[in-house]
Protein backbone atom coordinates (compact mmCIF):
# COMPACT_ATOMS: atom_id res chain seq x y z
CA UNK A 1 0.00 0.00 0.00
CA UNK A 2 1.27 3.48 -1.26
CA UNK A 3 1.91 5.56 1.86
CA UNK A 4 1.12 9.30 1.93
CA UNK A 5 2.61 11.87 4.33
CA UNK A 6 0.37 14.62 4.92
CA UNK A 7 1.74 18.17 6.64
CA UNK A 8 -1.12 20.66 7.29
CA UNK A 9 0.01 24.23 6.20
CA UNK A 10 -3.54 25.27 7.68
CA UNK A 11 -5.12 24.48 11.29
CA UNK A 12 -8.93 24.31 9.45
CA UNK A 13 -7.63 21.84 6.75
CA UNK A 14 -9.15 18.79 6.37
CA UNK A 15 -7.47 16.22 5.68
CA UNK A 16 -8.61 13.60 2.49
CA UNK A 17 -10.65 10.64 3.27
CA UNK A 18 -11.70 8.01 1.17
CA UNK A 19 -16.05 8.04 1.30
CA UNK A 20 -16.37 4.11 1.48
CA UNK A 21 -14.15 1.02 1.93
CA UNK A 22 -12.24 0.42 -1.46
CA UNK A 23 -12.79 3.66 -3.31
CA UNK A 24 -10.31 4.95 -5.36
CA UNK A 25 -10.41 8.30 -4.48
CA UNK A 26 -10.11 10.99 -1.44
CA UNK A 27 -12.40 13.38 -1.00
CA UNK A 28 -10.76 17.41 -1.02
CA UNK A 29 -12.43 19.27 0.93
CA UNK A 30 -13.01 23.63 1.01
CA UNK A 31 -11.46 25.96 3.68
CA UNK A 32 -13.85 29.00 2.37
CA UNK A 33 -17.48 29.74 1.76
CA UNK A 34 -17.39 30.70 -1.79
CA UNK A 35 -20.07 31.43 -4.58
CA UNK A 36 -19.20 29.84 -7.51
CA UNK A 37 -20.84 32.36 -10.63
CA UNK A 38 -21.85 30.86 -13.64
CA UNK A 39 -19.08 30.48 -15.96
CA UNK A 40 -16.59 31.49 -13.25
CA UNK A 41 -13.26 29.63 -12.31
CA UNK A 42 -12.13 29.90 -8.96
CA UNK A 43 -8.62 28.56 -7.31
CA UNK A 44 -9.61 26.82 -3.67
CA UNK A 45 -6.66 26.63 -1.51
CA UNK A 46 -7.13 23.13 0.47
CA UNK A 47 -4.74 23.41 2.84
CA UNK A 48 -2.00 21.18 3.04
CA UNK A 49 0.89 19.74 1.53
CA UNK A 50 1.73 15.84 0.51
CA UNK A 51 4.57 13.74 0.14
CA UNK A 52 4.76 10.40 -1.71
CA UNK A 53 7.13 7.71 -3.49
CA UNK A 54 8.43 8.24 -7.25
CA UNK A 55 6.72 6.42 -9.67
CA UNK A 56 3.42 7.81 -8.37
CA UNK A 57 0.84 10.93 -9.33
CA UNK A 58 -1.64 12.10 -7.48
CA UNK A 59 -3.93 13.12 -9.95
CA UNK A 60 -7.94 15.46 -9.03
CA UNK A 61 -10.50 15.16 -10.64
CA UNK A 62 -14.14 15.72 -10.56
CA UNK A 63 -17.06 14.61 -7.61
CA UNK A 64 -19.38 12.79 -9.72
CA UNK A 65 -22.38 14.53 -8.03
CA UNK A 66 -21.11 17.78 -8.25
CA UNK A 67 -20.07 17.43 -11.83
CA UNK A 68 -23.29 15.92 -13.10
CA UNK A 69 -26.31 17.68 -10.91
CA UNK A 70 -24.26 21.14 -10.91
CA UNK A 71 -22.02 21.46 -13.58
CA UNK A 72 -18.38 21.91 -11.60
CA UNK A 73 -15.58 20.81 -13.29
CA UNK A 74 -12.12 20.34 -11.94
CA UNK A 75 -9.38 21.76 -14.17
CA UNK A 76 -5.66 20.57 -14.65
CA UNK A 77 -4.77 18.72 -11.34
CA UNK A 78 -1.91 16.93 -12.00
CA UNK A 79 0.84 16.64 -8.89
CA UNK A 80 4.14 14.97 -9.43
CA UNK A 81 5.86 13.33 -6.20
CA UNK A 82 8.41 15.82 -6.29
CA UNK A 83 5.74 18.66 -5.35
CA UNK A 84 5.85 20.32 -2.00
CA UNK A 85 3.52 23.56 -2.43
CA UNK A 86 0.10 23.29 -1.34
CA UNK A 87 -2.40 21.63 -2.93
CA UNK A 88 -5.67 23.27 -4.89
CA UNK A 89 -8.46 22.92 -6.95
CA UNK A 90 -9.28 25.00 -10.07
CA UNK A 91 -13.49 24.64 -10.11
CA UNK A 92 -15.12 25.85 -13.00
CA UNK A 93 -18.66 26.57 -13.27
CA UNK A 94 -20.14 25.39 -16.10
CA UNK A 95 -23.95 25.56 -15.78
CA UNK A 96 -26.42 28.27 -16.12
CA UNK A 97 -27.02 28.87 -12.14
CA UNK A 98 -24.50 29.76 -9.21
CA UNK A 99 -23.45 26.83 -6.74
CA UNK A 100 -22.50 28.13 -3.30
CA UNK A 101 -19.84 26.08 -1.60
CA UNK A 102 -19.54 26.33 1.87
CA UNK A 103 -16.56 25.65 4.10
CA UNK A 104 -15.91 21.86 4.67
CA UNK A 105 -17.78 20.78 1.12
CA UNK A 106 -16.36 18.32 -0.79
CA UNK A 107 -14.66 19.37 -3.87
CA UNK A 108 -12.98 16.79 -6.29
CA UNK A 109 -11.07 13.61 -5.21
CA UNK A 110 -7.64 13.06 -5.10
CA UNK A 111 -6.10 9.67 -6.68
CA UNK A 112 -3.19 8.27 -6.96
CA UNK A 113 -1.68 6.40 -9.65
CA UNK A 114 1.40 4.58 -10.69
CA UNK A 115 3.04 5.37 -13.73
CA UNK A 116 6.36 5.07 -16.03
CA UNK A 117 7.88 7.77 -17.56
CA UNK A 118 8.42 7.31 -21.52
CA UNK A 119 11.58 7.47 -23.51
CA UNK A 120 11.04 9.17 -27.19
CA UNK A 121 12.33 7.76 -29.54
CA UNK A 122 12.37 9.57 -32.99
CA UNK A 123 11.47 7.25 -36.37
CA UNK A 124 10.71 7.81 -39.96
CA UNK A 125 7.75 5.18 -40.02
CA UNK A 126 5.39 4.06 -37.45
CA UNK A 127 3.33 0.70 -37.93
CA UNK A 128 -0.19 0.58 -39.18
CA UNK A 129 -3.01 0.01 -37.10
CA UNK A 130 -6.53 -0.75 -38.05
CA UNK A 131 -7.64 2.94 -36.69
CA UNK A 132 -4.90 4.36 -38.64
CA UNK A 133 -5.37 8.62 -38.57
CA UNK A 134 -9.12 8.30 -37.97
CA UNK A 135 -10.17 10.51 -35.52
CA UNK A 136 -13.33 11.59 -33.87
CA UNK A 137 -16.27 9.56 -34.90
CA UNK A 138 -13.87 6.98 -36.17
CA UNK A 139 -15.85 3.95 -34.77
CA UNK A 140 -19.07 5.31 -36.06
CA UNK A 141 -22.14 6.40 -34.28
Amino acid sequence: MLQVKFKKLNNDAILPSYGHPGDAGMDLYSLEDKLLKPGERYTFFIGFTIEFENKYVAIVKDKGGLANKHGLHTLGGVYDSGYRGEYNICLKNLSNEAYQIKKGDKLAQLIFLPFEQAELIETEELTSSSRAGGRFGSTGR
